[in-house]
């Protein structure tokens, strides 16, 4: 049911082709657009065999996912790959012959996929990998994940739930500030119920090309979503479908995203390589069905325009999203906050987010109304700690609503035959990264 993102494998091959010529470390916009995108391989909905770790392990790269530094062996790996098929991004931590070959290890930074920035083949940056390797491959995917009790068996459980899917309840929620994830030390996450309000109105939309990003209805057929989820290196590619209330009777309501409306001053490639325009990273979306009739919608609020910086410091923020590691569980936070508010219509914040969480909504509540303030983003590096976690305040967006909502704006007022999509070509992979200079 759910496609986190596009062509990973292929930008993760050219990368590590890059890594062996390349005198430099990549660049913050490189490892930014790997941890935007999740790569769902097939097989990777199940759930690894393992771990069971060979004496000796011999194979081949055969698999098509092969030598994009993660590894698919189903016994401890992803599971994407048949047995054997995965041997040179596997053999090391299969065979328990970990070690620090790669080219940036001991630079006290986590380079392998998934824990860290994705530059290293796993298991050759051990020792700035050591605290994190006890979370890899483990995600909160079983339906009872974050109920206090551990369900796996082997790990004390009654088996209900599949190994390495119930991740918090079994290891803790304690989560090291190396990791390369929205974590601050303790993932406070919930499961939220998508057949009531708010969270039946945070969805996903699933672009045609392959990528996904939540996003959340804020009229009866106006949803936003970060700017980065339908624009990419090549131009926009809105052509897509919105999915929301997967728990709700007769199962989840789908729509068709047919208009979209971004910030004038949006530029990928700004966006890409410096902290400059953060504040543009938002989008309005229209969809065919008003799914809000049935379901609601949320408020909007400019609040650090409305009531200042250290009112919206003080608000409790309620985030929920499609994150990586939970399955088809729309996950959240309740009362997480703002940390710093920018003067770039950004805010620093403190929610437990992850790869994902794009575009996921910061809402406040008055009673039982909820209001939008701001949409998951990027980060920012911070020389002296962990990263900063953005999010684009909804300051800027709030002016243009009432008139994308009448239709007084919007971009698909274009020729017949474009299948809405912006001139300039049709996107295949949105969210790939520049050619490395």
């Amino acid at each position: 049911m759910r496609i986190l993102a596009s062509l990973v494998a292929a930008i993760m091959m050219s990368w590590s082709g890059f890594a062996q010529e390349r005198e430099e470390r990549l660049s913050l916009d490189e490892i930014e657009s790997w941890m935007r995108i999740i790569q769902v391989k097939p097989g990777m909905t199940g759930v690894p065999q393992g771990p069971q770790v060979p004496a000796e392990f011999r194979g081949d790269d055969s698999c098509r996912w092969a030598n994009d530094n993660e590894c698919d062996d189903p016994r401890y790996g992803t599971g994407a790959c048949q047995i054997n098929t995965d041997y040179s991004d596997c053999w090391r931590i299969l065979s328990g012959a970990e070690d620090d070959s790669c080219r940036w290890a001991n630079d006290n930074e986590c380079d392998e996929p998934g824990l860290g920035t994705g530059a290293c083949v796993q298991g050759t940056d051990a020792t700035d990998c050591g605290d994190l390797v006890s979370l890899r491959f483990q995600r909160d995917s079983c339906e009872t994940a974050f109920d206090g009790v551990c369900q796996e068996a082997g790990q004390g459980g009654d088996g209900s739930c599949a190994p390495r899917t119930d991740r918090s309840d079994c290891i803790g929620r304690e989560r090291p500030l190396t990791i390369f994830d929205h974590y601050f030390g303790y993932d406070d996450r919930v499961f939220m119920d998508t057949s009531v309000f708010p969270w039946v109105v945070v969805g996903q939309i699933t672009m045609d090309s392959g990528g996904a990003c939540t996003a959340t209805l804020i009229g009866p057929d106006v949803l936003v979503t970060a700017g980065h989820c339908i624009a990419g290196q090549n131009g926009v590619n809105f052509s897509g479908r919105f999915e929301t209330g997967y728990d709700l009777r007769g199962g989840p309501r789908t729509a068709r995203i047919i208009d979209y409306f971004m910030s004038p001053q949006w530029d990928y490639q700004r966006y890409r390589t410096t902290d400059d325009i953060d504040g543009t990273d938002w989008a309005l979306l229209r969809i065919d069905t008003p799914l809000g009739d049935e379901l609601g919608f949320v408020g909007i609020r400019a609040l650090v325009t409305e009531e200042g910086e250290q009112a919206a410091l003080r608000a409790d923020i309620y985030q929920a999203g499609y994150s990586h590691d939970t399955g088809d569980h729309l996950s959240g936070n309740i009362a997480c906050q703002m940390v710093t508010i920018y003067p770039d219509n950004t805010m620093a914040h403190e929610c437990d987010t992850t790869r994902g969480d794009s575009g996921s909504p910061f809402m406040v509540r008055e009673g039982n109304e909820y209001f939008i303030v701001a949409t998951d983003s990027n980060f920012r590096r911070n020389p002296n700690g962990p990263y900063f976690y953005i999010a684009a305040r909804a300051d800027e967006w709030v002016p243009y609503y009432e008139d994308f909502v009448s239709g007084q704006l919007g971009q698909t007022r274009r020729p017949a035959g474009s299948d809405g999509v912006k001139p300039g070509g049709v996107i295949t992979n949105p969210f790939a990264p520049a050619p490395v200079k």
